[in-house]
């Protein structure tokens, strides 16, 4: 294993426990037990577990299921709803190549999610919402309509919303306000500026943080940090995903999440403890558990 493939250190343990808002334990090398030890034992005790597509979220459903405290969320991701649409001939995503399914199978796929949704240890609808850095326009009527089916489910069994915005700002926004945001709306990874941040704020939605905030040219995100309410702020790893510095680049997990709380309490001005409590409250309020 090179020195770019071997998993971080473990950072110093938080003092407060916390939550890791957004997760992807089933693209993480090691078990769900190994996982959740690990975090554990530098204080991050919760792990919100992320669906992708249908095969995804049944298992962070079944994860959820079987780990008290792991919570899951059920969605078809932003570029799962064209890839179902128009098919997939690449096989980029991890179902391997595909045929065009159209909009049948795009509400199949919800009907799924639905059903999933309902679960008393489903706590969110996600990830969904837009992503018009890697879909083009040819597949934004399906994403926008997969995004409008979620916000509907989420809304019907009262369960979290957790939107992925990438390059989508202003859309995402319109629909949120096209359909009336559920109770509990989170922008996982959070990617919005200062600006949008006080819109965010003045809606009541969430934002969360991840690895990302700490990277050197991310200056947009700690000012949109340095501006949300401290009791509108998550924190997430999005693993394997956004390691924050000094390991990006490397594999990313939950333990990491101390190094990112520091991160964030550094860009308020807060010790660590207070960040991480801040936190902890804001992430059981997001997720009402």
């Amino acid at each position: 294993m090179s020195a770019k493939d071997a998993p971080p250190p473990l950072p110093e343990p938080l003092l407060v426990e916390v939550a890791d808002s957004h997760t992807h334990l089933d693209m993480q090398s090691g078990t769900v037990e190994e996982a959740l030890t690990k975090a554990a034992a530098v204080g991050v005790t919760t792990v919100v577990q992320v669906g992708c597509d249908v095969k995804g979220s049944r298992w962070a459903a079944e994860t959820a299921a079987a780990h008290a405290n792991v919570h899951a969320a059920v969605a078809l991701h932003p570029n799962e709803a064209p890839r179902i649409v128009l098919g997939d001939p690449d096989g980029w995503s991890r179902q391997g190549a595909r045929d065009a399914g159209g909009d049948a199978a795009l509400d199949d796929a919800l009907a799924e999610i639905d059903r999933l949704a309902a679960l008393p240890h489903v706590l969110g609808v996600g990830e969904t919402g837009l992503d018009f850095f890697r879909t083009g326009p040819e597949g934004m009527a399906a994403q926008e309509r997969s995004f409008r089916a979620h916000i509907e489910i989420a809304k019907r069994h009262g369960k979290t919303l957790v939107i992925h915005d990438r390059e989508a700002h202003a859309d995402v926004l319109r629909v949120l306000d096209e359909e009336g945001a559920p109770d509990r709306t989170v922008f996982h990874c959070y990617s919005g500026d200062a600006a949008m941040a006080e819109i965010c704020a003045a809606k009541g939605y969430y934002m969360s943080f991840a690895g990302n905030m700490t990277f050197k040219n991310a200056q947009p995100l700690r000012d949109a940090l340095a501006v949300a309410p401290l009791d509108r702020v998550l924190v997430e790893t999005d693993a394997p995903f956004l390691t924050p510095a000094p390991f990006r680049g490397r594999p990313n997990a939950p333990y990491l999440i101390p190094v990112t709380v520091r991160a964030m309490a550094a860009v308020r001005g807060i010790d660590e403890n207070a960040m991480a409590e801040a936190l902890a409250v804001n992430t059981a309020r997001a997720f009402d558990y």
